[in-house]
């Protein structure tokens, strides 16, 4: 689950009267999108957070699974039956996908959405399923099953019933365009909030970078963190909300797609990375492969950095962040 982080701005007199911060809250593919821009006025700002929203639409087109004129869609309808040729955009986000899983060892896989839903996160769990039963059900699953042809730009999904999904990065994906098409408009500084997938650029009116305060995950009515953030993503993944426990043990929702049992163990992560794509993608990579391999493998990227909150609360940092705590 993605978490919206409270921006924390200040500003200068001198500064707002020539340019100021606009923010619009609306509902996009199914999440709460928080798009801030600074300019001059506020039909400025409108014209450019209308051009966010429309670039944020067009991709939703392009990538949601419960579109049925989706290309994504196209490719799960054609599962173990043919290549379906899809826009180069989606054919280089599904390839990086398969590079992220190959990065986490399958921690990450776009194929996930192949799973059956045995758990259930609303209350109505008594038992955990068997073990036969989570083995079966990611006997579909797996990015080694996504065959990519470059010449002619299609996907193969091999097992029928087989299916993809971008729930793990697609929002990551779409903050990182809308970002990139503003800045191509002109709009020096801004943030794109993608319920929780946040990426940002330039400055505030005053000159100083914006600053993120990370929700702590034992009070989530409480900060405990504030780190400044310039020209870069921050994704937080928690399971605070959505759990089971059995045995005095809790379970997220996030799921080991390789293996089909809940994560366990942390209870929050935050990455951050240049684009939020890749953060998204790393944030529930993370969770997947636990405490040591997961800050192992983040610490063996570059400009990479992550926040890991285990179930007893400790905060463990990757390497090279500095966290001013609250």
């Amino acid at each position: 689950m993605k978490y919206i982080f409270t921006i924390l701005l200040s500003f200068v007199a001198l500064y707002s009267i020539a340019q100021q911060p606009y923010k619009r809250t609306l509902k996009l593919m199914g999440s709460r999108f928080d798009i801030t821009v600074i300019a001059k006025d506020s039909v400025e700002a409108n014209n450019h957070i209308d051009t966010a929203i429309t670039e944020i639409k067009r991709i939703e087109k392009l990538i949601s699974s419960w579109d049925a004129n989706s290309q994504t869609s196209e490719i799960n309808r054609n599962a173990g039956i043919k290549p379906v040729k899809v826009d180069a955009e989606l054919f280089q986000l599904i390839e990086r996908s398969i590079g992220i899983s190959k990065l986490t060892d399958g921690a990450f896989d776009i194929s996930y959405a192949s799973m059956d839903n045995i758990w259930k996160f609303d209350g109505s769990m008594k038992q955990m399923p068997s073990p036969a039963e989570i083995t079966a059900s990611v006997e579909k699953v797996g990015f080694q099953n996504i065959i990519l042809n470059k010449e002619n730009s299609t996907v193969f999904l091999k097992l029928k019933g087989m299916k993809i999904g971008f729930g793990a990065i697609g929002k990551g994906y779409t903050a990182d365009k809308a970002k990139d098409l503003l800045i191509s408009k002109g709009v020096l500084s801004g943030i794109i909030n993608a319920s929780g997938d946040m990426n940002t650029w330039g400055k505030q009116p005053n000159g100083k970078e914006w600053k993120v305060a990370i929700t702590n995950p034992m009070d989530k009515n409480k900060v405990f963190a504030l780190l400044p953030i310039s020209n870069g993503a921050v994704v937080t993944s928690g399971n605070y909300e959505k759990y089971v426990k059995f045995n005095g043990k809790q379970f997220s929702h996030i799921i080991d797609p390789r293996t089909g049992y809940p994560s366990s163990g942390i209870i929050s992560v935050t990455v951050f990375a240049p684009k939020a794509e890749l953060a998204d993608a790393l944030a529930t990579s993370v969770f997947v492969m636990g405490q040591e391999a997961g800050l192992d493998r983040i610490n063996q990227l570059p400009k990479i950095e992550c926040i890991i909150i285990d179930d007893k609360g400790n905060i463990i940092k990757s390497k090279n962040i500095e966290i001013d705590k609250l």
